[in-house]
């Protein structure tokens, strides 16, 4: 069983840009989504993935991923998955000896940047960038799954 601890947060400012070490254009298709459950499948570079998430309580959730084949994955986004896709720019920063992923997302969910941190347990202590804004952890919207049913531009 895979488990993840994940916090994610807003930016208050673009400070962090100056920080990325790298960032690669990520398109991914729901083929289920409720508030706390979703199967999705993901395209990065020439890579491509099955994911099923359960959120626990919005920080911790169970992950399960599963490398698929490429055209398989396309098959699957083009015919299979529910509209909208999420489409995204993720960013890679190291900031005090963790990594940050920052999406920038595309599309219906244009002008939102999250930045989201995965820890190994409750208690591990990070250091919070300058850049980094209001935590969202809890907030389902932010989910990408939910993102995928009612878009930022929708808000």
């Amino acid at each position: 069983m895979g488990k993840e601890i994940e916090r994610k947060f807003l930016l208050a400012s673009d400070a962090w840009r100056s920080e990325v070490r790298d960032s690669v254009y990520l398109v991914q298709g729901y083929l289920l989504r409720d508030e706390r459950s979703a199967i999705r499948v993901r395209i990065k570079d020439s890579r491509a993935e099955l994911n099923i998430k359960k959120s626990l309580d919005g920080i911790h959730r169970l992950e399960y991923e599963y490398e698929i084949p490429l055209v398989d994955a396309r098959e699957i986004i083009e015919h299979v998955a529910l509209r909208p896709l999420i489409e995204k720019t993720r960013h890679h920063v190291i900031h005090g000896g963790h990594l940050w992923e920052i999406d920038e997302f595309a599309d219906e969910n244009s002008g939102l940047i999250i930045a989201e941190i995965e820890l190994d347990d409750d208690a591990e202590v990070f250091d919070r960038p300058a850049w980094l804004g209001e935590e969202v952890s809890l907030d389902p919207r932010y989910y990408n799954s939910n993102l995928s049913i009612l878009p930022y531009s929708q808000w």
